[in-house]
């Protein structure tokens, strides 16, 4: 019935000049896989992603170059300024200085420049894409990184490139309005696939971007029968991989520029359709979602906050636990670490991403069509507790059974992590109207990106005390990171019972 009713409504409200309209009517009239529309999406999220990670190997060479930090200890403490977190993935033997029982770890701040720009900008890029559309903002984001990111790699001083991180941030706000476009250009039973796609490309891009940074950063020094020292590429020895995002970046906008708008640009008549859908039936669900449709307050929207509450709970674990499964994994044995090296790292965490795009393309949509977006999260948090309890032991193994155990591990918590918090992005996107998911999304965005500025800077910490504490009674070493780790996934889980998540009946 209630699809019979939404066609009949699509059919009373249908606009010749509607690009919204349109796209409901070729969803409606489409049959099969949406190749194309999944494609989109990922390679626009992917190419948001990548200038986030890619300049993890080379950040720290290029503060040095700044020669703005008195002593090498204080590279760390700049470099947090400039990018999001210093990863593993480039020269974290340089950074991480272990003296006896005390681990020096330069934690940056979270990311000042980029993620403060996208926490300030993120509602307005949402409120810009619910009044002008999709597609505006996203062509934005990605010619944004298109500058901005070129202008980073020809950064001259610290400076510099602290304003032309801080405008990427700025510019690049499509992260959200890409989340609704994502549930509007898919039919119902392709809108699981079409978030999860956005959660793997993001996760994705976090491994790629690194790559791409450590192979092309510096090339006259790492080819140089290649490129010359009096190139521009040996003058601005970070400007290649700068470069080749930017060149990506520039042909996912021409791609962006074919993709439909599908926000509807005339008004619903919102009285009428509210008590067409009360007479449809005396089915309370029914009414429910015609009272929803009559709330416009999105802070009054409780199905929406308790969603960006428990995802910004999830995304702070998600962060910390990316930074101290570096720390772990490259600290030495007798800390309780791995003892790898950065290609060991990066070997687990491509291994990881293989393992996180067939799942999240594959079999993440039937769950999720299966059990509904809250048991999924549900599980796969408390599944990933699991896990996480199993990691101070997989330090005591040693040769293949350690390499075999620790990337199953890291496969496995990254499947789980991105699963849940693609469960919160469907709650999110549906628990609002269609003209509300920009600024829905936007709102998402600004709270995810102070948690996630907080999570990185707090895993330092607090794996730095567990190196000092290796002879406690309670929980020694390592293990104390992974409880705490576990404590706030455990928080998370509590919060997808009710009362306090609620979710929008559809």
């Amino acid at each position: 019935m209630a699809e019979e009713y939404a066609e009949c409504l699509l059919e009373k409200n249908f606009h010749e000049d509607c690009s919204g309209c349109k796209v409901d009517q070729m969803k409606r009239l489409r049959r099969g896989f949406p190749f194309w529309e999944l494609f989109t999406v990922w390679i626009i999220v992917l190419c948001t992603a990548l200038p986030i990670s890619s300049l993890f190997p080379f950040l720290y060479f290029m503060i040095d170059d700044f020669n703005i930090a008195k002593k090498e200890e204080d590279i760390g403490f700049y470099a947090g300024f400039v990018g999001e977190f210093v990863s593993s993935f480039g020269s974290l033997h340089q950074i991480i200085v272990f003296q006896t029982h005390i681990v020096w770890v330069c934690v940056p701040f979270g990311g000042c420049s980029f993620m403060l720009g996208r926490a300030f900008t993120s509602v307005a890029w949402g409120l810009v894409a619910d009044r002008y559309g999709r597609k505006p903002v996203i062509l934005i984001g990605t010619a944004s990184v298109v500058v901005f990111n070129t202008l980073f790699g020809l950064s001259l001083n610290f400076w510099m490139a602290i304003i032309t991180r801080f405008c990427l941030g700025s510019f690049n706000g499509l992260l959200g309005p890409i989340k609704a476009y994502a549930m509007e250009i898919f039919r119902d039973e392709y809108q699981g696939l079409a978030l999860s796609a956005v959660s793997t490309a993001w996760g994705i891009g976090l491994i790629i971007g690194p790559a791409i940074g450590g192979f092309l950063a510096q090339p006259a020094k790492q080819y140089p029968s290649l490129f010359s020292q009096d190139s521009i590429f040996g003058k601005f020895p970070f400007f290649l991989p700068c470069l080749a995002i930017s060149v990506f970046a520039f042909l996912v906008t021409i791609v962006s520029s074919r993709i439909p708008e599908t926000l509807h640009n005339h008004k619903f008549n919102d009285d009428e359709s509210y008590d067409a859908l009360k007479d449809l039936s005396d089915d309370p669900e029914s009414n429910k979602v015609a009272e929803r449709n009559g709330k416009s307050s999105l802070l009054n929207n409780w199905p929406l906050i308790s969603s960006i509450i428990v995802y910004c709970v999830f995304s702070l674990h998600d962060m910390a636990y990316t930074e101290i499964f570096s720390l772990w994994a490259n600290s030495p044995r007798k800390y309780g670490g791995l003892g790898y090296s950065t290609a060991d790292v990066g070997s687990v965490l491509a291994f990881s991403g293989f393992g996180l795009l067939i799942f999240q393309l594959s079999l993440y949509s039937y769950a999720e069509r299966l059990l509904g977006p809250i048991i999924v999260t549900r599980i796969s948090g408390s599944l990933a507790m699991v896990v996480l309890s199993c990691y101070p032991l997989i330090a005591k193994l040693s040769g293949l059974a350690l390499t075999v155990t620790v990337t199953s591990a890291s496969v496995a918590k990254s499947v789980l992590g991105t699963s849940a918090i693609t469960g919160l992005f469907i709650l999110q996107n549906k628990a609002v109207r269609q003209d509300q998911r920009g600024a829905a999304n936007g709102i998402a965005m600004t709270a995810m990106s102070l948690f996630k500025a907080i999570g990185p800077a707090a895993a330092g910490i607090i794996f730095s005390w567990s190196e000092k504490r290796q002879g406690a009674a309670f929980l020694p070493g390592t293990q104390m990171v992974f409880f705490i780790l576990n404590v706030v996934l455990a928080l998370g889980v509590v919060l997808t019972f009710k009362p306090f998540l609620a979710e929008t009946q559809q």
